[in-house]
């Protein structure tokens, strides 16, 4: 596979982080969302979430972070997804996102997704699908900069797993 092919099916990454009250803040800077199931302990306790719960948009920004960066990489945009929100997630809750590649066009550099985030209990708090596309001069271009080199300075080979 090079560069500017896109990943192949069964291809997979994972990514973890844990939320916190901080992200829920910056998040409403960015958006605007004061909704008080996000800011008001004693409401949200009253409500069927039984506390307070982060923004579906910081939860699924981790699947952001995750095409972006890893699976396709550097380039990668969202084209559809397809997202259900299954369980709440609460500010101290370590997430994990994980794809796994499900289709992969061999014409054009568009790749479909399995996608899902769990809690640390293991409960599946997002689940769905995404078609990504990466742009294949950026792909080539983070390619590049990012091959590891030689002492001598040429490029390493390398084999992909």
């Amino acid at each position: 596979m090079t560069s500017t092919q896109p990943p192949p099916v069964g291809a997979f990454a994972r990514r973890t982080r844990t939320v916190t009250r901080h992200d829920i803040e910056l998040f409403t800077e960015l958006t605007g969302d004061r909704n008080p199931i996000h800011y008001d302990a004693e409401l949200a306790a009253s409500s069927r979430f039984g506390g307070l719960v982060v923004q579906g948009g910081v939860t699924s920004g981790l699947l952001n972070a995750l095409v972006a960066e890893q699976l396709p990489g550097p380039g990668s945009v969202f084209l559809e997804v397809a997202w259900r929100f299954l369980a709440p997630v609460r500010p101290g809750d370590a997430i994990t996102a994980e794809a796994v590649v499900t289709e992969s066009r061999a014409d054009k550099p568009v790749t479909k997704l399995a996608t899902r985030i769990t809690n640390q209990d293991g409960v599946v708090v997002l689940d769905g699908t995404a078609v990504v596309w990466r742009d294949p001069v950026l792909a080539v271009h983070h390619a590049a900069s990012a091959a590891p080199t030689t002492p001598a300075g040429s490029p390493a080979n390398l084999e992909e797993s």
